[in-house]
């Protein structure tokens, strides 16, 4: 879990300031949607993405 939360918290939520919980909730949505699980990489799945693993078990 530290490698998930201590790059949201360090590159991304710690630099912006955020007018409301909304805007927050999105910006981290964002963050998952589409840096995160795009690019990490998984044992268990082979050291694929997330996004690399449905692609190749259709």
């Amino acid at each position: 879990m530290e490698n998930f939360f201590s790059p949201l918290k360090t590159e991304r939520i710690g630099k912006k300031p955020y007018r409301s919980i909304a805007q927050a909730k999105a910006d981290v949505f964002d963050y998952i949607e589409c840096f995160y699980n795009p690019t990490q990489r998984y044992s268990a799945l082979g050291y694929l993405s997330h996004i690399d693993f449905e692609r190749e078990t259709g």
